[in-house]
């Protein structure tokens, strides 16, 4: 099915001066005569899906684990001897690595790669013999806004103001305002919400978008906008009650919950007792497989490999590059919370025999469980079991998007009449046995999300939406930890976190190219 979208991928290219024209064309299909039936609709939509695929799992820096790295759950860690490129994202100080000027390039250009897709594709539309089918027409451009919104609001949380496209386009455009972007999010979450089918949730492995996602995406993105910009609505397009009121649907109508054992949602915390990738918990995911290599095929889970333990594997994690994650976490857990032991590889408590210290930049012994590579009892990679030939790259745990608890959590928060009640079902899965209530409220609720959601990339937007004096006085420390064996002071500054106002780094290669049109965003 790849072959029908090349052309799609040529496109893309294009839009960004980076694909050379042949004498003869790699296709006979064209955007003038692919777009026609509902099959080629059906390739233009997995190019899009494809697009999301590649921009948050294959190119650039993995996103989930560069938020852990800003957030105060990890450190950036990597090999002793490496260069500094996640120690000046970890400390937000380019002048830890001055040299990377483009840190997150290859992400700016997926990601735009990725819109342009959707773009086609949503003009297009009507180009498309439907056969009189006009819900199924209204899905596809639901899931396709869907994807967009995805993408832009990532983009947008990153980097604040970004050029802002909603026809395909190669025109240097200035940056839009987030109040711009985020009108064009909110639309598109609220034309999903109400065009894709509603259908209570089966086990699938299609990965295709649905209502509740769209819903629960929705909530997210009002709880973040409203928090780190201090509005009361998500700008005029959703109000409070609104949010609240898609998250209530998804509790009462999805057919999601939670799964019983908080640990077989995570290969690695539960091995043969893994609940699946298609277990009623996971509202979305993006998925992967194992099937990448160095030829032009990427989809596979390429930032997992990032959170594993530095050159060393123990049944059944398999080694990686030594992103470490912070003592702060396994204490901030009490030792009744099951949370803990399915979160968190801890190298002294699980008796893991390591003796890879030497080779390993700010060592805690704590690293994440969640999103470990594996090995099997032979001690060979999950991804070379399955037949990969490329154990790094392949790794092929989707990742979870959005869970059914944080629609829980975010319903509380956001004010419901049954808020106490989800908060509790949330704590009841922790504590089991020993579960006593706490009240609800906004501080329990964000301590909550912290040891819920901890190392799965959303830590970090949840301390910036609380404000940036907030985030930064939780994540500023100083510590001492030893790097290639050696004990070594590490600072992380508020004052740098505050210049940044939280955003990162936008790529001087493209503010070159738009000859000077971009502009950096302060403290880089």
């Amino acid at each position: 099915m790849k072959n029908k979208y090349l052309y799609i991928f040529c496109l893309s290219l294009l839009s960004l001066g980076s694909c050379s024209l042949e004498t003869e064309p790699l296709t006979q299909q064209t955007d003038t005569n692919f777009y026609k039936t509902t099959d080629d609709a059906n390739a233009a939509l997995v190019g899009c899906y494809d697009g999301l695929q590649v921009a948050t799992g294959a190119s650039g820096i993995g996103i989930p684990v560069m938020t852990e790295i800003m957030s105060d759950d990890c450190f950036g860690g990597t090999g002793a001897s490496d260069g500094y490129n996640y120690a000046a994202i970890d400390e937000f100080d380019i002048s830890r690595s001055p040299a990377d000027v483009d840190l997150l390039n290859l992400n700016w250009i997926a990601y735009y790669k990725a819109i342009y897709r959707c773009n086609i594709f949503l003009s297009k539309m009507d180009q498309i013999d439907w056969k009189g089918d006009t819900a199924k027409r209204n899905a596809y451009e639901a899931e396709t806004k869907f994807i967009r919104a995805y993408i832009y609001f990532e983009m947008t949380r990153l980097w604040g103001s970004v050029p802002l496209l909603t026809t395909a386009s190669s025109e240097n455009v200035p940056q839009a305002t987030p109040d711009e972007i985020y009108k064009v999010i909110a639309e598109d979450l609220v034309f999903a919400a109400n065009n894709l089918p509603n259908v209570a949730y089966a086990p699938s492995e299609n990965g295709h978008v649905t209502r509740w996602a769209a819903k629960s995406l929705l909530g997210r993105v009002f709880l973040y906008y409203t928090g780190y910009y201090g509005k009361s609505d998500l700008v005029g397009v959703v109000s409070k009650s609104q949010a609240l009121g898609h998250l209530e649907d998804v509790i009462a109508s999805s057919g999601h919950g939670l799964v019983d054992d908080f640990s077989t949602l995570w290969p690695a915390a539960s091995v043969d007792k893994y609940a699946g990738e298609t277990n009623k918990e996971i509202v979305f995911s993006i998925k992967y497989t194992y099937t990448s290599d160095y030829n032009g095929n990427t989809d596979g889970n390429a930032w997992m490999v990032m959170f594993g333990m530095r050159e060393f594997s123990s049944y059944p994690y398999a080694h990686g590059w030594g992103v470490t994650v912070n003592k702060k976490l396994w204490d901030a857990y009490s030792d009744n919370d099951t949370r803990r032991g399915a979160t968190v590889i801890g190298i002294k408590e699980e008796n893991i025999p390591f003796d890879k210290i030497n080779s390993q930049r700010e060592y805690t012994g704590y690293y994440n469980k969640k999103y470990s590579p594996m090995i099997d009892k032979n001690g060979v990679e999950l991804p070379i079991v399955k037949g990969s030939k490329f154990w790094d790259i392949s790794q092929f745990q989707d990742y979870v998007a959005i869970r059914y608890a944080d629609v829980l959590l975010m319903a509380a928060e956001l004010g419901s009449g049954s808020a106490q009640t989800y908060f509790d079902q949330v704590r009841q899965r922790a504590y089991k046995a020993s579960f006593t209530s706490l009240p609800v409220n906004q501080a329990n609720i964000m301590n909550e999300r912290h040891l819920e959601f901890a190392l799965e990339g959303i830590r970090y937007w949840d301390l910036l939406r609380q404000g940036i004096s907030k985030a930064s006085s939780t994540i500023a420390e100083t510590t001492t930890l030893p790097s290639g064996g050696v004990p070594t002071v590490k600072t992380i500054s508020a004052g740098n976190i505050q210049k940044t106002n939280g955003l990162t780094q936008i790529p001087n290669t493209q503010i070159t190219l738009s000859n000077g049109v971009l502009k950096q965003n302060a403290g880089w």
